[in-house]
């Protein structure tokens, strides 16, 4: 029996006994398209303090990808789960995105910002677009926040797609950032109506429907993703970003569902892919019954200020044993206090997702006792 103490709010530990370490085995799933956002692992003594450069574990963070390709996920390469933005900036990036290329088993998309020292927008993304595709990933275009700043209306987030998506060799796909990940995405697509900047966003789709392999939507918002996914033009996915509601929009309903590409697949990995392997095969029981615990967690983790979401998924790697150091890019293991990590490994484990609890009962330990 492994017994671990967890803090509340209230000052007191309680105990909580570890479950039995659950077997999950790997392999593909063929029903759903499902890209995981993967975390970077932070070199501990790499200076990784606010505002220096990304210094990374290369090691440990091409051996997470491989784990997830393992499960049968696509990596979604660079993304904010990897902190672009909070820490990992354009150069980091690329490094990332071409080790990730040359080591990579399954699908390899990777995130395109203007994220660099480049005043235009356009330029920018262009820059971006053509190293991405260099390296061999598919592109994904991300939310910029340098063209939410500039943009005066919907015509200047058309004008810099339209030309994006004119030049672009092979299909891409679009992203759609919501504030609670980002406030400086603020009035994305020129209106901060959501309705009236889901038409924008749509007359795009619709005018480049060969160009758009789907688009990827976080704004939790489970009938608004609905609603969106069926006005899309036919062969376009619709990737779910949505970490609150992702069981019923992945299973979808009569007329549709959606595909998938999850920051927090890169913390129930394992689970996930067991329960889209049980949507193959029609058995939706289990594949409610496998992911409702997960739902619990990633709700906790993702919970406001949603943007620092990735401090737990990086603690859970911690946990179960892949990755050395709870360290993270520019400090941010300090975003999330012991309260909400001791709640993070409570579900973790209801959920199944500690391959190793008396590691994972140690680790939490010694952080304990550091911190308090």
């Amino acid at each position: 029996m492994t017994v671990v103490s967890l803090p509340g709010r209230d000052g007191a530990f309680r105990e909580h006994e570890l479950s039995p370490p659950r077997a999950w085995r790997t392999g593909s799933f063929s029903s759903r398209v499902a890209f995981a956002a993967a975390h970077v692992v932070a070199d501990p003594l790499g200076g990784n303090v606010p505002g220096a450069p990304a210094a990374l574990d290369w090691d440990a963070t091409l051996a997470h990808r491989i784990r997830l390709w393992e499960h049968g996920f696509g990596v979604a390469e660079a993304m904010d789960t990897a902190q672009r933005g909070m820490g990992l900036d354009w150069d980091a990036a690329l490094e990332l995105i071409r080790r990730s290329a040359a080591v990579a088993t399954g699908r390899l998309a990777a995130g395109v910002g203007t994220d660099h020292d480049t005043a235009d927008p356009l330029t920018a993304y262009r820059e971006q677009l053509a190293a991405v595709v260099e390296a061999g990933a598919q592109p994904i275009l991300m939310c910029s926040r340098k063209l939410a700043a500039a943009a005066r209306g919907p015509e200047d987030y058309q004008k810099v797609y339209a030309a994006l998506l004119e030049e672009v060799d092979r299909p891409v796909v679009l992203h759609w950032l919501g504030t609670a990940f980002d406030p400086a995405l603020e009035g994305y697509w020129g209106s901060s109506d959501i309705p009236t900047a889901t038409g924008h966003f749509l007359d795009l789709v619709r005018a480049y429907p060969d160009k758009v392999d789907g688009v990827k939507v976080s704004l939790l918002d489970a009938s608004h993703e609905v609603g969106l996914r069926r006005e899309l033009p036919a062969g376009v996915r619709c990737y779910t970003g949505d970490d609150f509601h992702y069981p019923e929009l992945i299973a979808g309903d009569a007329v549709g569902h959606s595909d998938a590409l999850l920051g927090i697949f890169d913390a129930i990995a394992p689970a996930a892919a067991a329960a889209l392997r049980a949507l193959d095969a029609g058995d939706l029981a289990t594949y409610h019954e496998v992911l409702e615990p997960t739902v619990a967690l990633s709700r906790h983790l993702f919970g406001a200020p949603t943007y620092y979401y990735k401090t737990g998924v990086v603690f859970l790697a911690w946990l179960a044993g892949h990755q050395d150091a709870f360290a993270m890019v520019g400090g941010l293991q300090s975003a999330r206090d012991l309260v909400h990590l001791g709640e993070a490994l409570r579900l973790a484990d209801l959920a199944g997702l500690l391959p190793d609890p008396d590691l994972a009962a140690d680790r939490w330990r010694r952080l304990v006792g550091v911190l308090t």
